[in-house]
């Protein structure tokens, strides 16, 4: 049996008859940059999210970068965000000129130990990145009083937690900015890169809204050095079909992680967690185990995708070795890296394959 670790193309063939309309309406329309298709995805994702805004751009890192410029912040500030994530969130930072600061994260969760926060906080202090990891929230209703009190503004990385909720509050709407990714693997992908920027405030929007277009807010205008950075027609006409789609994808997920907490909770493997008063919405199904490396082999072996997320924590990165962290400074992070595991799950995982990929799990471990 071939198990892919996320399977697009069941997905994309189940909804091809709808995307090929939307495209079919995009070609119709001959508006393929900034056209009703985009704008009308932009108030969709705003509402969904529960923000007054939202501004489709090219990916989810320029989403970062830009929504850090909106806010001011370059050379000479700092940045906090967490060492276990994907290189972009730390990138954006270091894009604009600031120097990301990484706090270690909770080994419950993956998040950022949000009480770690204050010994991390100095004078050069201006924001905080948390990052929803593999689909759980970082604690921030603690975060934003932390961050309130403290005078620093705050930038959800939502790219793996879109619909994600704490609280009933969900990933991206209670910062001052909320950022997401459609990369093609994300809860909500569509089928080239994309991003969108979310915020209540008027003055963040407009700030985006000028950066994605060379820096200008009127044609030929420049007010800036800006960025070519908008999502497409195309793109937000197939992310409108999927978006239809999503909640339905969220209970699919949340079901394929209960069988696999059922079937799994015995074995000597750390599983996911979901604390009290959130929503997970298992954009990864990561667990961890001593033999990480060995159960992915056999694994693979066997036919079943899965992958690490991720080897290296960005602490330790060739590229921030001048900032001088060293192997065992962020000891959780590091130990996760070399434990944790993805193992597939996705909308369109049928019965009988998580079946043979629990079944390789217990076998692996002598258990049947």
């Amino acid at each position: 049996m071939n198990i892919p670790l996320v399977n697009l193309k069941r997905q994309s063939d189940r909804l091809r008859d709808e995307i090929h309309a939307s495209l079919d309406r995009v070609i119709d329309s001959g508006q393929f940059i900034m056209g009703d298709e985009e704008k009308t995805f932009e108030k969709e994702i705003a509402s969904f999210v529960g923000t007054t805004y939202g501004i489709g751009v090219g990916n989810g890192t320029d989403a970062l970068i830009m929504a850090l410029r909106a806010l001011n912040i370059g050379p000479g500030d700092e940045v906090i965000t967490s060492p276990f994530t994907f290189f972009a969130s730390a990138e954006s930072i270091s894009s604009v000129g600031a120097t990301p600061v990484f706090v270690d994260i909770s080994p419950d969760t993956y998040c950022m130990d949000v009480d770690m926060l204050y010994d991390a906080i100095t004078p050069r202090t201006k924001a905080i990145i948390p990052v929803h990891i593999f689909g759980h929230m970082v604690d921030m209703k603690k975060l934003m009083e932390i961050a309130k009190a403290r005078n620093l503004a705050v930038i959800e990385d939502a790219c793996q937690a879109i619909g994600a909720t704490q609280d009933c509050m969900r990933a991206g709407a209670i910062g001052d900015a909320g950022c997401f990714s459609f990369f093609p693997t994300k809860n909500l992908g569509g089928m080239g890169d994309g991003g969108m920027v979310v915020t209540n405030r008027k003055d963040m929007d407009d700030a985006v809204r000028m950066f994605r277009v060379h820096g200008s807010r009127r044609k030929y205008h420049n007010e800036c050095i800006g960025y070519n950075s908008r999502l497409d027609e195309l793109q937000a006409a197939i992310l409108r079909v999927k978006l239809r789609y999503l909640s339905g994808w969220e209970k699919k997920r949340r079901y394929r992680a209960r069988i696999y907490n059922e079937e799994l909770k015995n074995l000597p493997i750390k599983l996911p967690i979901e604390l009290d008063e959130y929503r997970h919405v298992y954009h990864l199904y990561v667990i961890g185990c001593d033999e990480r490396d060995g159960l992915m082999s056999y694994l693979k072996d066997k036919g079943i995708g899965c992958g690490v997320y991720y080897p290296l924590p960005l602490h330790l990165l060739p590229v921030y070795r001048n900032l001088g962290y060293g192997i065992g400074r962020l000891k959780n992070a590091e130990g996760a890296a070399i434990t944790t595991l993805a193992i597939p799950l996705c909308p369109e995982l049928n019965d009988l394959e998580q079946e043979y990929v629990i079944d390789s799990i217990k076998e692996f471990y002598g258990v049947k």
